[in-house]
């Protein structure tokens, strides 16, 4: 320890590490960068890549811009968020500029001022008037703001794919609201997958317009008894956020191994997003089966290969 310049308080600490025999670490952050950015959009049943580079004419915002849905979850990506920019940043590049908020919210804020312009513009418009944070049980967060539209408010919501697909009645499908249906349901599931096999972050985005005859100006909105709905929701879309993993993960958990250390990754992300980050860090083996993959060579369930 000495020869790597290494100073040891206490040597009962050398004895207890060097009998370790499993590591749990954390994802965010230790695992990976926490450098989030935003990679991946999905609505109106297509899949469609972010723009990150910062090319003005990047083709994908064009496409974007004339798609009413991409407008809806626009605006959600941008008020349902309270991430903001530090001050005094004129003339930094957006995806280089220091935020203050979680990684996942300013990201998306990034994203927002990429592809569409100023947030603090749109929130301007849009005051917000009421809010529910993001917590570990609920897993959304939920926000009111005055609709300049409507004599009424606008409610915007992210969460868990699943518990915001739950809350929802209705999805748009080119600006329109549509029944959820067994079909929809079953594409969601499918970009859920496929997005969240990418190792990506998947969040979704959800709202309501608030009438002005139950909701009018002035409302008194109450966070604790909450008088206003959280079902009956429209379904918007899905972001995915990709969050590298450190460069020198890999041979770290390789020399774990090979000490005859296991290595375990502790995270609240979805199992297959946790799945695809645990393969390229080496966590899983190349090669080796999840519980999961052997669920599927065999057509049965996960607790069926559990009870075996």
């Amino acid at each position: 320890m000495k020869i790597k310049n290494c100073l040891v308080r206490n040597l009962e600490a050398v004895e207890t590490l060097g009998s370790t025999s499993v590591i749990c670490s954390d994802k965010t952050g230790t695992l990976t960068q926490n450098r989030m950015t935003v990679a991946h959009m999905w609505y109106d049943g297509k899949v469609f890549g972010a723009n990150t580079d910062e090319t003005p004419n990047n083709p994908l915002i064009t496409r974007r811009d004339m798609t009413p849905t991409w407008n809806y979850l626009a605006n959600i990506i941008g008020l349902c968020n309270r991430a903001y920019f530090k001050e005094n940043q004129t003339g930094i590049n957006i995806l280089d500029k220091e935020c203050i908020g979680d990684a996942s919210e300013s990201a998306l804020l990034k994203c927002y001022e990429l592809e569409v312009g100023s947030a603090l513009v749109l929130r301007n418009k849009y005051i917000k008037k009421s809010e529910i944070p993001f917590n570990s049980t609920n897993k959304f967060q939920v926000s009111v703001h005055d609709d300049p539209e409507t004599d009424g408010h606008l409610l915007v919501m992210k969460g868990a794919p699943e518990r915001i697909l739950s809350r929802c009645t209705t999805y748009l499908l080119d600006g329109e609201e549509m029944q959820v249906t067994n079909d929809f349901s079953k594409d969601f599931n499918d970009a859920y997958m496929e997005l969240g096999g990418m190792g990506e972050r998947v969040l979704g985005f959800c709202m309501l317009q608030l009438p002005g005859e139950t909701f009018p100006k002035g409302f008194e909105f109450n966070n604790e008894e909450v008088n206003f709905p959280l079902e009956g929701l429209c379904f918007v879309g899905l972001v995915s956020m990709l969050d590298p993993p450190r460069s020198n993960v890999p041979l770290a958990v390789s020399k774990c191994r090979t000490a005859g250390i296991k290595v375990i990754m502790v995270t609240g992300d979805h199992p297959i997003t946790a799945k695809a980050i645990a393969k390229s860090v080496g966590i899983i083996s190349e090669g080796s089966l999840t519980p999961e993959d052997v669920a599927e060579a065999e057509t049965i369930t996960i607790n069926e290969i559990r009870a075996k």
